[in-house]
């Protein structure tokens, strides 16, 4: 497998890598300054190469249109580690955390609170209505999702059965919540909106006080890296209704069970 990393990381690269040898296969890792990508060849070219080389293709890139090419271009399974769209790796990983600890996922309540228009939340929208799974999200309104992943999660729903709702107040998607979740604030390559989003998002902080509102067995969930003091609290972070580490862990069996059902379908 060779994993192409335009973004840093740990648990992708952790995850993907270490389950590969799990397998006993090989994992090689590739990023855009240390390859000919840096010097003007191509994506198409480069997925073409790859193609050649490996038997599968994990890309974490900037830009989803990349991985999209990717895709287009290469004879190979391509998996997204990770785009500015969506992050479907993790939120497979999430749901076999809320599996775990449910012991359910159709008709379980996530609460997604804080910047609902980034990736994860995109893709946990996608995620939870396709398994039946209810979700509400809770953003200021500048950071609400986009109109085209609503209508996508709404017809999964329409499917499942589960139902999906956005808020401008945190408590209302709190309410009664089988699982708390939420992400950073200010994700990489946003470093320069950082005061404006602080500001914004200070009132959908993850605290005691946000979750008292939740079922008294919820469970915590953020997809890491996280900045305890900023959309989480210290005590909800390392409470114990956290499941945080549990859900890291996930990623190794999920990317495992990926890898393995591209490579038997390709």
């Amino acid at each position: 497998m060779v994993m192409f990393f335009e973004k840093a990381s740990t648990r992708t690269r952790l995850s993907f890598e270490i389950g590969m040898t799990q397998l006993g296969g090989h994992a090689v890792y590739l990023d855009r300054e240390s390859s000919q990508l840096s010097r003007g060849e191509s994506i198409r070219d480069t997925a073409q190469v790859v193609s050649r080389y490996g038997d599968i293709l994990m890309a974490r890139v900037n830009q989803h249109a990349t991985v999209v090419e990717l895709a287009q271009c290469a004879s190979v399974p391509v998996i997204n580690g990770l785009s500015d769209r969506e992050h479907p790796a993790q939120t497979t990983s999430d749901l076999l955390t809320i599996r775990d600890h449910l012991g359910r996922l159709g008709g379980a309540t996530v609460a997604y609170v804080g910047d609902a228009a980034n990736n994860v939340a995109n893709s946990l929208m996608l995620a939870c209505t396709r398994v039946g799974a209810n979700i509400r999200l809770a953003a200021p309104p500048s950071l609400q999702p986009d109109r085209e992943f609503t209508d996508l999660a709404r017809s999964n729903a329409e499917e499942t059965g589960a139902r999906v709702s956005v808020h401008d107040d945190p408590v209302e998607a709190v309410k009664g919540a089988d699982v708390v979740y939420t992400d950073v604030w200010v994700s990489m390559g946003q470093e320069a909106e950082r005061q404006e989003r602080m500001e914004v998002l200070r009132p959908y902080q993850i605290n005691e006080a946000l979750v008292a509102h939740a079922n008294p067995d919820y469970i915590f969930m953020h997809c890491l890296p996280q900045h305890v003091g900023d959309e989480v609290s210290a005590a909800v972070a390392y409470g114990e209704h956290s499941v945080i580490f549990d859900q890291a862990e996930s990623r190794l069996h999920v990317q495992k069970a990926i890898i393995l059902f591209l490579c038997e379908v390709s």
